[in-house]
């Protein structure tokens, strides 16, 4: 048994997100295809000697019990396995939260699978997707990581081809976005666009980067940018500077551009901060779990 470990949880974007309808138990049908990037949290796992389950966290403004996601799932593993011992969790983030991003579903995702190599409790990757399930509908994307297809409630995955190499330009403005709003105030049945999931998905195979841009969409926007007007300044200042797409990610407010070169993607950045439009702005790169990255 290990006493201490250490896990990167990446964050996600959605290179397309449709909804197919409602479900009559009020959840969503997705259709989505999913891409982690390189922008991660830290997660470090250690045994301590007494029982419980301790957080810190380097935002004062987080939970650190029950209600957060991470001591959430220490503790379904913990009560499952009769594990004894305690743990202490500490999460540096630099993932922006409520940011469309899956965050707190990543570093939850780094827990379960952490705790799994630590107790040797010898839970699969898919015995492990279904717990998280549990937590998040997120979740278990999470766990699997990669580039892939969501479908269902985003429980059903489907891993594809990785996304060609690109400079990806992400950025967060300083609101916040209720993802039940979203859902709350999405018109299922009557959406002005379907974003064209197969024509991603082949220019995934492809290795097509100017196909994938092309077939992108996300059909929250038709939600999140009336009310937050912000997100289509950021788009269009992508766009403007040489992005070949951007994109609202989740239910917002990030938006993200793909660049195929690092200087426009750098003068976008510029101008989105010089414009006030965002505080958060990182540069990253999509993270391929076949190009022998490892949590």
């Amino acid at each position: 048994m290990r006493d201490e470990i250490n896990l990167r949880a990446y964050g996600k974007i959605n290179l397309g997100l449709d909804v197919t309808g409602k479900r009559p138990d009020g959840y969503h049908e997705v259709r989505m295809v999913m891409q982690n990037v390189s922008l991660y949290d830290s997660v470090k796992i250690r045994i301590r000697r007494t029982p419980g389950i301790g957080v810190r966290t380097n935002l004062p403004f987080l939970p650190t019990g029950p209600d957060n996601l991470v001591y959430r799932a220490a503790k379904l593993l913990m009560d499952e396995f009769g594990v004894e011992e305690g743990v202490s969790i500490s999460l540096y983030k630099k993932i922006p939260v409520s940011a469309g991003m899956a965050g707190g579903s990543s570093d939850a995702a780094a827990v379960l699978v952490g705790m799994n190599r630590m107790f040797r409790l010898g839970l699969s990757k898919r015995q492990l997707m279904e717990r998280g399930m549990k937590l998040g509908a997120d979740i278990p994307y999470c766990i699997m990581r990669g580039t892939a297809l969501a479908e269902g409630i985003g429980e059903k995955l489907r891993r594809l081809p990785s996304m060609p190499e690109c400079f990806l330009l992400l950025a967060k403005p300083p609101i916040n976005v209720s993802t039940k709003f979203v859902y709350g105030n999405l018109k299922a049945d009557s959406l002005p666009f379907h974003p064209d999931i197969d024509g991603i998905q082949r220019g995934l195979e492809e290795r097509d980067l100017a196909a994938i841009a092309s077939c992108m969409g996300n059909v929250l926007e038709t939600v999140t940018i009336p009310a937050h007007p912000q997100i289509q300044e950021i788009k269009d200042q992508m766009k403007a500077s040489g992005a070949l797409e951007a994109l609202m990610s989740g239910s917002g407010p990030t938006v993200f551009g793909i660049f195929t070169e690092r200087e426009a993607a750098l003068k976008a950045e510029t101008k989105i901060r010089d414009g006030g439009l965002a505080r958060q702005v990182y540069m990253a790169r999509p993270f391929h779990v076949d190009g022998g990255n490892r949590r």
